[in-house]
C-alpha cells in the first residue's frame, strides 16, 4: 500500500476516534455514525470511480473524506462550528456538496441515485452514480425497483454494499435470505464480491467492472464483506463483549501493521498529530449558531 493510501485511511480512522471523543466530551449535538474497519473501502474506490456523483448514508464520513479530503470542512460541520460545509445545519449524516451527497433514510437513496446516473447518461458526461449500502438497506423494496429500472436502462450506477454482517443490532443472518449476488442475478445486473482489505488488489479487481458501467454495460452491485469496529452510533453497540471481541480481530490495520511495521508506525503517527491538530483548529473556531 503507497504512504498516499494508507495515510488517508488512516486519517479517517482518526478522525472517527477523534469524533467519538469529541461527542464523549460535548462537543457534538445529536448523534453520529463512524466507519471504524471500513475505512479501506472508499480509499480503494475513489480514484476508480471518479468522474462519479456520489450518493452516501448515515456511517459516511469516510466515503466524504475519500472523495475531498476535507477533514475541518467536515468537523466544522458536525460540530457545528464555522466553516461547516453546510453551514452547520447537515450535521453527520446529511451532507451536501457538489458531487456527493449523504442521507440517514436507508433504501431511498438508491433510486435518486439511479435519477443521477440516468441524467449522466442522457447528457453523456461520463459520469457514473456510486450508492453505498449496507446489508440492511436490502431490506428495502425500493432498492429492487431502481435495479430492475437501472438494468432496463444501462444505466451508469455502481451500488457498493458495505456487508459489516450487522444492521444496527440485527444481524444479516437473522434479517436477510439467500445472498445479495443472488438478488442482482435476478435482474441480470452484474456483480463482484470482495472478500479482503488490499486497497491495490481491489483496484485490480474492479477497474474494468466500473468502466463498463460508465461505457455503458449496465449497473454494477460490489458487495465487501467488511467489519464494523465500533458501535451502531455514538455508543449504542447492544453486541455481546465475545462478539467485539471476535469482531475486532478482523480489523484490517493488525494484519497491514504486522507486515509493514515501520511503514505503518509512521504514517499512523503522522494521520494521528494531523487529526489531533485538525481538531484543536476547529474547536477553536465560533459556533454558527452564535453561541460560544
Amino acid at each position: 500500500m503507497s504512504d498516499e493510501d494508507l495515510g488517508l485511511a488512516l486519517f479517517i480512522r482518526h478522525f472517527e476516534r477523534t469524533l467519538l471523543r469529541l461527542v464523549a466530551e460535548g462537543h457534538v449535538r445529536g448523534t453520529t455514525h463512524t466507519c471504524l474497519g471500513q475505512e479501506y473501502i472508499p480509499v480503494a474506490l475513489a480514484p476508480l470511480i471518479a468522474p462519479a456523483f456520489v450518493f452516501s448514508n448515515h456511517r459516511g464520513h469516510g466515503h466524504y473524506l475519500a472523495q475531498f479530503g476535507d477533514g475541518e470542512g467536515l468537523l466544522a460541520e458536525i460540530t457545528g462550528r464555522d466553516g461547516a460545509v453546510c453551514g452547520g445545519r447537515g450535521g453527520s449524516q446529511h451532507i451536501y456538496r457538489p458531487g456527493f451527497c449523504s442521507t440517514g433514510v436507508q433504501g431511498e437513496n438508491v433510486p435518486v441515485a439511479l435519477g443521477a446516473a440516468v441524467h449522466s447518461q442522457r447528457r453523456r458526461d461520463g459520469r457514473v452514480a456510486v450508492v453505498y449500502t449496507g446489508d440492511g438497506t436490502w431490506g428495502q423494496g425500493v432498492v429492487y425497483e431502481a435495479l430492475n429500472i437501472a438494468q432496463l436502462l444501462r444505466a451508469p450506477l455502481v451500488v457498493v454494499v458495505e456487508n459489516n454482517g450487522i444492521a444496527q443490532s440485527t444481524p444479516t443472518g437473522r434479517a436477510m435470505s439467500g445472498t445479495i449476488a443472488a438478488r442482482a442475478a435476478a435482474f441480470g445486473v452484474r456483480f463482484h464480491r470482495v472478500d479482503h482489505a488490499c486497497i491495490a488488489t481491489i483496484r485490480r479487481e474492479l477497474r474494468e467492472p466500473v468502466e463498463r458501467t460508465r461505457a455503458g454495460d449496465g449497473p454494477l452491485v460490489v458487495e465487501f464483506r467488511t467489519w464494523r469496529l465500533g458501535p451502531h452510533s455514538k455508543g449504542d453497540d447492544t453486541r455481546p463483549p465475545a462478539e467485539v471481541a471476535r469482531v475486532q480481530r478482523h480489523d484490517w490495520t493488525l494484519a497491514y501493521r504486522a507486515s509493514h511495521p515501520e511503514q505503518f508506525d509512521r504514517v499512523d503517527d503522522t494521520q494521528r498529530r494531523r487529526v489531533d491538530e485538525l481538531a484543536e483548529a476547529v474547536l477553536q473556531r465560533p459556533r454558527v449558531d452564535g453561541e460560544r
